[in-house]
């Protein structure tokens, strides 16, 4: 056997037990995530790194929101979040959204007129607008276009990517557009935390399943932004309109989830 055979095979031997140490991408990919349901639009989400990141913090005015989760000092403490993501400025996305920042110093990331008028310290306003990004942990923050209104600002969506590369999009309130089929070209979301609420507000179930059929391939659909006030659909209504999807994921508020 010759001297270079022989470092070839050294070489492969050395390959294969690399190869055998290493985890699997199967492996990572199976690294959980967490996802919290507050009630109403409100989120709690904690990447496979243990970044915490919270979404929409209507919580003490929340008729659905657990008390134990209205208590803003839990956010101080051990449910301390890395960020406060606010969709857009109407009280039942953003009520809480500056005093748990100010309690904790958690970055507040929106949109850059409403993040200023909150009058935190510039290093938490995170003020950016659609087509930003913000770094949070091992968490990339990616704003994009909601159908809505808000004042100041504008109103956004978010999509969370993970560092396995997985996506989680938050709606926020708005009507399916097309611009949401961009959103799935991009990031093609695994994760779908989906405002369905209707009434005079956003997209009614039937419209909602209409925007997941049309623009996105997700693994999980979790309906949003129903039940909580007179006008809303009903837990019944969404039932309805996703009858058959096997995807849906209908959460209670105060239910964890981990994928």
């Amino acid at each position: 056997m010759s001297h270079l055979s022989f470092l070839a095979r050294r070489a492969l031997a050395g390959a294969a037990l690399l190869a055998s140490l290493a985890p699997s991408a199967a492996h990572a990919q199976t690294r959980p995530i967490a996802v919290r349901w507050l009630g109403h639009a409100a989120f709690e989400v904690v990447s496979s790194g243990g970044t915490r990141i919270l979404i929409d913090p209507f919580l003490s005015g929340n008729p659905t929101t657990p008390d134990s989760l209205k208590n803003l000092a839990r956010y101080s403490g051990a449910a301390k979040p890395a960020a406060v993501l606010v969709t857009h400025a109407h009280d039942d996305h953003a009520l809480d959204a500056k005093a748990i920042a100010s309690r904790s110093g958690a970055l507040l990331i929106s949109a850059y007129e409403w993040v200023n008028a909150q009058g935190l310290p510039a290093a938490q306003a995170m003020g950016g607008n659609v087509g930003g990004t913000f770094r949070v942990g091992d968490v990339t923050v990616h704003l994009v276009p909601a159908m809505h209104s808000s004042e100041p600002g504008r109103p956004l969506g978010f999509v969370l990517e993970f560092a396995d590369g997985r996506t989680l999009y938050h709606t926020g309130d708005t009507w399916l557009f097309n611009d949401m089929s961009l959103i799935q070209e991009f990031y093609h979301p695994n994760i779908i935390l989906l405002g369905v609420g209707g009434g005079p507000y956003t997209q009614t179930p039937a419209m909602a399943r209409r925007a997941v059929g049309k623009y996105f391939r997700p693994q999980v659909i979790v309906p949003m932004h129903y039940g909580t006030f007179p006008g809303l659909a009903t837990e019944a209504d969404v039932r309805a309109a996703f009858a058959g999807e096997r995807r849906l994921r209908v959460m209670q508020p105060g239910q964890q989830l981990t994928f």
